[in-house]
């Protein structure tokens, strides 16, 4: 037991430490060695540490990952003879893949030979994908490159257009007291929200704990660890240790994107807000939702819940832990959607892979709690209510939110493309569509496939009205300019609206979305500036001016005293031909920027170091920082920042 619980620590605390670099279980070198004038052998050498192993590059297809050596250019400037040869490598038998895999322990060494086709080759391009183990796998790659002379390598730097310069040149700031942005904690700070995500993810866990895929499965569980285990103690604490693999598997899930977001700071923003990903997302939900009104049933290859409940049958450790990935895999049909909104959930959040891990936590702690606990106490077992139709209503409900949620989505992607067809009115009375129809099936008016007898009860009319109530309050929000509070972030801004409106800025403000064109009109008023970087898809950015701008006193001191100058980082309105550029974010790479929001977050990034929206910043029109940068946060809060900030700017 507690060799199970310092494992899944580990591995927890492996996943930020893998995403910054900290774990580098191997130390790599490279060198050649000249056989002839035309043949060389290419020669990758890593030295690994103790207890870790690396998988040779012929280890079993079946069983974990094998390093892959790619030479760039061969074929035309140098072909390979033969396959590289490896060092001395380990054989064992993998109890959980049933294969015996081949690895290496305390060194690596490839050796590649190659004939020269081309004579003005001077240096060799190699790229290592492997994956290194010890309790827990990490996929790792390397890029050698390696002069034939055995000196010192070239790397050509990709270089910059004249124009490309000047405009990369305008994109960063000479800001002036920069250090008082991070002089709030909740800016440099996520901690907070990571628990609000894990919360969240815990409430999607209990949802999913109500669905007939997984609910009858409980007490059948526990019966099964707390009679066939022998003892009381073992029975326990098998079923605890069911439900840290439980956890395991959900948190294993999110472990990708940490990779993926390690490669560009801004490459889950850019994933989350590009319109046809949100295009595909809506797709997904309605297909989600139809699912949950029983239309058929989302499912797994059959094969892959055979094989897991077959290995479950193994003793032991091994045993419970393919007992925790057959109820992931035969509850698919249920939680798959609601992992579907928590992963679509994160990627449009600012904390992006971290926020996903928390969210599958909470999940995976949700779905493991019952077993545990009524292990701990099956006497309540007895005060389970017995599975039926409610648990078919559950799904039904979960499948109007998959539906209203598919919408979200189809509206990120108008807002992004400027498309016009989901403006806020025509959002708003399709979202009253899908719920007046919800309540219609908890009135019994409408029926789905798998609904059994039609049947009243006081619980159900009284949701339904419940609900009739929300369509009434939602209907409230088609009239011009209306705020619903209740819903703020969801629903497309007040300003993008079927109604004619004083201007396309938050609260009918003055604001201006081009950097330049604020800077010069707070110079010429001698105003200070609120710098406001939004996005059209960021719910907590519509909660902000909704929620907060909309109070009178902040509202007054944002438009009698500050320059607003809103940047929309998702905006996917190509620029011009002559304001396309390209920018040089390293020696060996250049970035195209060729929309708006390419503009507005490479401008974010390179002067604020920050990805996250919404984002404040104000400074004077000579580019002073005057206070700390704000985040999410309340109104008090807000307008103290907003009126302190001001006697600084005099």
């Amino acid at each position: 037991m507690e060799k199970i619980i310092v494992m899944f620590t580990l591995f927890i605390g492996w996943i930020g430490q893998a995403q910054q670099g900290i774990i580098e279980p191997v130390k790599w070198d490279s060198k050649i060695e000249k056989v002839s004038d035309t043949e060389y052998d290419i020669i990758l050498i890593g030295t690994i540490d103790k207890e870790w192993h690396v998988f040779s590059q012929f280890t079993d297809e079946d069983g974990s990952l094998p390093s892959v050596l790619t030479f760039e250019n061969s074929g035309r400037d140098y072909e390979l003879l033969g396959e590289a040869k490896e060092s001395e490598t380990a054989k064992a038998y993998n109890d959980v893949f049933e294969v015996e895999e081949t690895y290496f322990l305390n060194k690596v060494q490839f050796t590649q030979r190659i004939k020269l086709l081309s004579e003005t080759v001077k240096q060799i391009n190699v790229h290592l994908e492997y994956q290194v183990c010890k309790e827990v796998c990490i996929n790792k790659e390397e890029n050698f490159v390696i002069a034939l002379d055995g000196g010192p390598v070239t790397v050509e730097n990709v270089a910059l257009d004249e124009r490309s310069i000047i405009l990369s040149n305008k994109l960063t700031l000479d800001l002036k007291n920069k250090d008082r942005l991070n002089a709030g904690s909740e800016v440099v700070s996520s901690g907070g929200n990571l628990w609000k995500i894990f919360v969240l993810g815990f409430l999607g866990g209990l949802v999913a704990l109500l669905t007939p895929c997984v609910f009858p499965m409980i007490p059948l569980t526990v019966s099964f660890f707390t009679k066939q285990s022998g003892t009381k103690s073992k029975g326990i604490r098998n079923a605890i240790v069911y439900g840290l693999f439980i956890v395991l598997i959900y948190v294993g899930l999110s472990i990708p994107f940490h990779f993926l977001d390690s490669v560009d700071p801004e490459i889950l923003n850019t994933i989350s807000t590009n319109m046809w990903l949100n295009v595909i997302f809506f797709v997904i939900f309605i297909f989600f939702a139809f699912s949950f009104f029983g239309y058929y049933e989302l499912t797994l290859p059959s094969s892959w819940s055979n094989k897991m409940d077959s290995a479950s049958s193994t003793g032991g450790i091994i045993g419970i832990f393919f007992m925790a990935i057959t109820l992931a895999l035969v509850s698919f049909s249920c939680t798959g959607p609601i992992l579907g909104s928590l992963l679509a959930g994160s990627l449009t959040s600012d904390g992006g892979a971290f926020q996903l891990t928390a969210g599958m936590t909470g999940f995976g702690a949700a779905l493991a709690l019952p077993f545990a606990l009524f292990a701990l106490f099956p006497n309540l077992l007895k005060s389970l209510p017995k599975s039926g139709g409610w648990l078919t209503m559950v799904k039904v409900l979960l499948g109007f939110v998959e539906l209203a949620l598919a919408f979200k989505f189809l509206s990120n992607a108008d807002l992004v493309a400027h498309w016009g067809i989901l403006k806020r009115e025509v959002f708003i009375g399709i979202w009253m569509l899908i719920f007046l129809l919800m309540a219609l099936y908890f009135f019994g008016i409408i029926r789905f496939p798998h609904d059994g007898k039609k049947t009243f009860s006081f619980p159900k009319v009284t949701f339904a009205v419940l609900v009739v109530a929300f369509v009434i309050y939602l209907g409230t929000g088609l009239t011009k300019n209306s705020h619903l509070k209740l819903l703020a972030g969801f629903p497309p801004p007040t300003f993008y609206s079927l109604y004619e409106q004083e201007s396309d800025c938050p609260l009918g403000l003055d604001c201006f979305k081009d950097f330049d064109e604020g800077l010069a009109f707070a110079k010429a008023n001698n105003k200070p500036i609120l710098l406001d970087f939004t996005g059209w898809a960021c719910v907590n950015c519509r909660k902000m001016e909704e929620n907060v701008w909309s109070d009178s006193k902040v509202y007054d001191l944002l438009k009698e005293n500050y320059v607003l100058i809103s940047l929309y980082v998702d905006d996917r309105k190509e620029l011009s031909e002559a304001e396309q550029f390209k920018i040089k974010l390293n020696e060996n790479h250049l970035k195209l920027i060729e929309t708006v929001g390419d503009k507005w977050s490479t401008f974010q990034y390179l002067n604020f170091q920050t990805a996250s929206q919404p984002y404040y910043v104000i400074m004077n029109s000579n580019l002073e920082i005057l206070n700390e940068a704000k985040q999410y946060t309340g109104i008090d809060e807000y307008y103290e920042w907003l009126a302190t900030s001001l006697k600084y700017s005099k």
